[in-house]
């Protein structure tokens, strides 16, 4: 297909930037010793984004604000003073979008379906128009031989839920529920790979303990109903696409870190179990029957008064598999008076990292590798999928191209590690990058890049990466 028969195919002439492919391909390092194929013919190659960082439309066809919409409003809260107004404006560009991951030879699209689109008030009547919208991407998807997998929570609950308490009232299970119900029915016959909630340690303690994502609720008493409530509509939510979808492929992803001590101390030991037992243990345990992490975690003793009879029971549900999201790790350091934690994450720019993203991670490989090995070590654990993985940099475009090179060695570098799991017999069944275009990135705004494909916010133009053509050429 040449560049003329893409850009009608797509209905972008004019605002994609498509350049030839061979003669990219050429200027990329060859020094991979490892293929597709390497991987397995089973393994799953697709891209993750969630429906606030790309959809805008946030007013049109029903649809009402969430809990992002409204927090975006006060200009302070984001760094760079947006929103997800417009964002990719995936809402009117989705079929082009997903003419670029068949182009890209992606085998998998992983969308959000955003809750105040389909259920303006939270509850009651749905939406029909966003309905339709979300049955237009998924059509799109199988008419170009791409899997959706669809996630049914990322983090935008309807504002109006949230006026009554939203995730740390326990009615929130019951609304959840009356969401998931609706969702599977509608596009289970079409979607067979559905996650629950996405990184649920982030939404609870960065929304309803540190507050500076949305709702912007601060302190334990938020915090704890949410945890609990949060760990409760885990497990319903599988419950309720099982019943529903017979043959689903059901799993729920984990924000996960590999967490070292700053120093071979003891105490800076004990402050690496503690911060492991909130990044990484806090939701996937009590989903496998093993409670919460409370010996590592005392202050979690307290979510015992949000517990009721049969809860403990509840919280547990067998899934297909798990989605972990690893892009970095955590060092940490003892410090006594730091609340609840005793310890403090000591920042890689602190000590003296040189391979930093543009979010302030550093670039650390290794971190998937131990993470795909300490949540592969759960008896409960069936498969699992990278569900998230990616590098953040502040893209240059030159002459209508981006050479990010760091990003296309980022990938190799963590395939690596994939590989060395696999082949130690961790069942890793594929991976999912993030992301697809470069997106509204929560807090930090417009300015980390992520995509594939860059996005000009402004004209709403793509343009293909040398790290796109990468992955199409990988993906062959």
């Amino acid at each position: 297909m040449n560049r003329k028969e893409f850009l009608k195919l797509i209905g972008l002439s004019g605002s994609l930037s498509l350049l030839d492919p061979h003669n990219i391909f050429a200027q990329f390092p060859k020094n991979v010793d490892f293929a597709k194929s390497a991987f397995g013919n089973d393994f799953l190659w697709g891209v993750s984004t969630a429906a606030y960082q790309i959809e805008g439309a946030t007013k049109e066809d029903g649809k009402s604000n969430s809990i992002w919409d409204t927090f975006t409003q006060k200009k302070s809260h984001i760094k760079d003073g947006s929103s997800g107004e417009i964002a990719c404006d995936f809402y009117r560009n989705y079929s082009a979008d997903i003419d670029l991951v068949k182009y890209l030879n992606i085998q998998a699209f992983r969308f959000s379906t955003a809750w105040s689109r389909v259920l303006p008030q939270g509850t009651g009547k749905p939406n029909q128009k966003g309905l339709d919208f979300y049955h237009r991407v998924i059509d799109k998807c199988l008419q170009n031989n791409i899997q959706p997998w669809l996630t049914l929570y990322h983090w935008d609950i309807p504002q109006v839920l949230q006026d009554k308490g939203g995730w740390m009232n326990r009615d929130v299970i019951g609304w959840f529920s009356e969401y998931t119900h609706l969702i599977s029915k509608t596009y289970g016959d079409k979607v067979k790979d559905w996650i629950i909630l996405n990184e649920p340690t982030a939404f609870t303690a960065v929304g309803y303990g540190l507050g500076i994502h949305a709702p912007g609720l601060r302190g334990i008493n938020h915090l704890l109903p949410t945890i609990h409530h949060a760990a409760l509509c885990q497990a319903e939510g599988g419950r309720i696409v099982r019943s529903n979808v017979p043959d689903a492929n059901i799993g729920t992803t984990f924000s996960c870190s590999h967490i070292m001590p700053l120093r071979s101390l003891e105490k800076d030991h004990l402050a690496v179990d503690r911060w492991d037992a909130l990044l990484n243990r806090l939701f996937i345990e009590p989903s496998l029957g093993l409670g919460y992490p409370i010996s590592s975690l005392p202050f979690l003793g307290k979510i015992e008064k949000h517990i009721k009879d049969g809860d403990m029971e509840k919280l547990a549900f067998e899934f297909d598999f798990i989605g972990v999201q690893n892009y970095t790790r955590e060092v940490v350091k003892n410090i006594w008076y730091i609340p609840y934690m005793h310890g403090l994450e000591i920042s890689p720019a602190k000590r003296g990292v040189k391979e930093i993203s543009e979010m302030g991670w550093e670039v650390y490989p290794e971190s998937m590798y131990e993470t795909l090995k300490k949540f592969s070590a759960y008896k409960g654990v069936k498969k699992i999928y990278i569900t998230e993985n990616g590098c953040a940099l502040q893209d240059e475009v030159i002459d209508n191209r981006i050479h990010d090179i760091k990003r296309i060695n980022y990938f190799k570098s963590y395939f690596e590690q994939i590989l060395k799991a696999q082949k130690e017999g961790i069942n890793v069944g594929g991976y999912l990058c993030w992301t697809l275009l470069d997106n509204f990135e929560w807090r930090e705004g417009y300015r980390p890049r992520y995509g594939l494909v860059y996005v000009d916010f402004k004209t709403q133009q793509r343009i293909i990466k040398d790290s796109g053509y990468w992955f199409k050429d990988f993906l062959k």
